[in-house]
């Protein structure tokens, strides 16, 4: 049975009023909206609503959601967006209780993120510099990636206006429109200002046949505009079989992390690495320091006379 109406339109309010005061982005929404209507479809089945669901309802859907198999963090993100739509709900009036407000989640599985070392990385650099085609792009979207630890949608929906002018530091628009700069490394922009050039006389050979100038730094003919996210991951993965490295390990986000556990290894300040990231909360951030840990204990398991097993 389909979710009534009303509660479609308690999701909706909801999502609009993230939209206004939490200027929540849209991949937030649609998650929200996503995880919600699943909610609601499953108390349509049991023939409830957002209106007269209790807490025990809550507890049995999330045991349901635990017995298929889901994953911590995918039902830690549902209760989340339940408890944000009861908080919502009873400021609102619609309800004079908050039935979630003492459910406590699953929490989330403690997995450091997946990252690269500085070999890895240049392989992957090397790679973009050796494409048969669109060189010069390759490399610039490889260089920037790297330099600035912009996450993949930033990167592809970068507006040319903002590489004008051989730039120290570009003007990244993040998560709920959120901007911030990102210095760039001397290699970056040198791949940017001879990506510039090339990108320049394409655009004028495809406005002399035509087509309208595109705002985007890295223009496609598509519906958006620009290169996709999705061509985008698959170009990394070409870079990685080429670059000798393992494909399963190298996705734009791993070249987020890399970016930042690279230069906490060089001293960097964790205060600046939560600035350039992008993070709104430094503990988001402070991830990057057990990962470092990690790596320094392996080195040490690995290297260290006395950590090698004695012969008998």
């Amino acid at each position: 049975m389909s979710a009534p109406a009303h509660m479609a339109r308690w999701v909706q309010a909801f999502l609009e009023a993230q939209a206004a005061e939490q200027d929540a982005a849209t991949n937030t929404q649609l998650a929200y909206a996503r995880d919600l209507q699943i909610f609601a479809d499953w108390l349509g089945d049991k023939d409830k609503t957002f209106g007269d669901a209790q807490q025990t309802d809550i507890e049995d859907y999330l045991i349901g959601c635990e017995l298929e198999g889901l994953a911590k963090s995918t039902r830690a993100r549902r209760l989340s967006a339940i408890k944000q739509l009861y908080r919502f709900a009873f400021e609102e009036g619609w309800r004079t209780d908050n039935p979630a407000i003492q459910i406590k989640g699953p929490g989330r599985a403690k997995r450091l993120p997946k990252t690269l070392s500085h070999e890895e990385v240049d392989r992957l650099l090397d790679a973009a510099r050796q494409s048969p085609k669109e060189t010069l792009r390759n490399t610039c979207l490889m260089e920037l990636l790297y330099a600035t630890g912009m996450r993949v949608t930033e990167l592809v929906s970068l507006p040319v206006t903002a590489a004008r002018g051989d730039p120290r530091m570009l003007l990244v628009r993040g998560k709920g429109g959120k901007e911030r700069l990102v210095p760039l490394s001397p290699p970056a922009r040198d791949a940017l200002a001879a990506y510039l050039v090339q990108r320049d006389k394409d655009e004028e050979l495809a406005r002399k046949s035509g087509a309208p100038a595109s705002k985007f730094l890295f223009p496609s003919r598509g519906k958006l505009g620009h290169l996709t996210r999705h061509r985008f991951f698959g170009l990394i993965k070409e870079f990685a079989v080429r670059g000798g490295v393992s494909p399963a390990k190298v996705t734009p986000h791993t070249l987020r992390h890399a970016f930042a556990t690279h230069l906490l290894e060089g001293g960097a300040d964790l205060r600046a690495i939560q600035t350039m990231l992008g993070h709104a909360d430094v503990a988001t951030t402070e991830i990057y320091t057990h990962v470092l840990d990690a790596r320094l204990k392996d080195l040490v398991l690995q290297h260290h006379p006395l950590a090698k097993p004695t012969k008998s």
